[in-house]
């Protein structure tokens, strides 16, 4: 059984497209379609069904991934057992800057309780760009904001979008009123801007901004009110008015590259990502 095709099958349920696959692994989705295709000729089981427009794993495919984990995992290992050495282990890690204040840290602690000499380089960006790099190769790791019906990557942590605002100023009372939003990739930048036109609230975009600092301190400066996730919020006051919309939920998911030079091995990867599941419960 290929190597290989057990990483594109792997990247194929990591990001539920033969497109997105074909990137992490740096093949052609052609290539990455005939490996699943003699994939399922080795194990005599079709491994794949469609539902409606969309190809998702069939029962047999389901039983054969937690097999492939195990193949892909005891491979990796020994490969990086045979290939081990003093020399630092380079760990390349994206995070938007939502979470460099309470996800990130916990994340920083168990990776470098998992290898003794990390070099860890961490890049803050959105998560669209974040998914990118990891596609690309140039990420092993990835905290990354998703919507609720995806299933990429492993959940951590479910979240929702909240309005914050400073009570010194009197910008929450302002018509039109001022929101600063995340770019326009973000969910609460789309829940935020179509609530209030369905509402009927005149509002004004003051900002779309690429970085939460940057958001958060035109909130602290009264000059608007801002749409973020709930855990962002720290010593800012959320906004209880019914009149608002309700902004969307999103889950915060832990993902990786399937590169064969990434460090974190599946193994790896899960015990992370069960770990930050049960630190969520101490999270807002």
């Amino acid at each position: 059984m290929d190597i290989d095709a057990l990483r594109s099958f792997l990247a194929f349920i990591e990001t539920g497209s033969f497109t997105r696959a074909a990137k992490q692994v740096h093949r052609t989705q052609a290539a990455v379609s005939m490996q699943m295709k003699k994939l399922e000729e080795d194990v005599g089981k079709c491994l794949f069904e469609k539902q409606g427009r969309l190809l998702t794993l069939s029962q047999d495919g389901r039983q054969f991934s937690h097999y492939a984990k195990q193949l892909l995992q005891l491979h990796d290992e020994t490969l990086q057992t045979m290939r081990h050495s003093a020399s630092n282990t380079l760990l390349r890690l994206g995070c938007p800057d939502d979470y460099a204040d309470n996800l990130l840290p916990e994340l920083i602690k168990l990776l470098h309780a998992q290898f003794y000499n990390l070099d860890l380089r961490i890049t803050c960006l959105p998560s669209f760009k974040i998914k990118q790099l990891l596609d690309a190769g140039d990420l092993d790791l990835g905290l990354i904001t998703r919507s609720p019906d995806s299933e990429e990557g492993q959940l951590i942590y479910q979240d929702k979008g909240v309005w914050v605002y400073n009570p010194e100023h009197t910008a929450h009372l302002k018509s039109p009123l001022p929101i600063a939003v995340f770019q326009p990739d973000c969910r609460f930048h789309q829940g935020a801007i179509e609530g209030l036109m369905k509402a009927k609230i005149p509002f004004q975009v003051v900002a779309s901004c690429s970085s939460l600092a940057a958001l958060l301190g035109l909130v602290k400066q009264g000059v608007a009110i801002g749409a973020i996730a709930n855990i962002s919020t720290a010593d800012y006051s959320v906004l209880s008015n019914a009149e608002l919309p309700t902004l969307p939920g999103a889950n915060v998911a832990l993902i990786r590259s399937q590169s064969l030079r990434n460090p974190i091995s599946h193994e790896i990867y899960e015990q992370l990502s069960q770990t930050m599941r049960t630190f969520s419960v101490n999270w807002p």
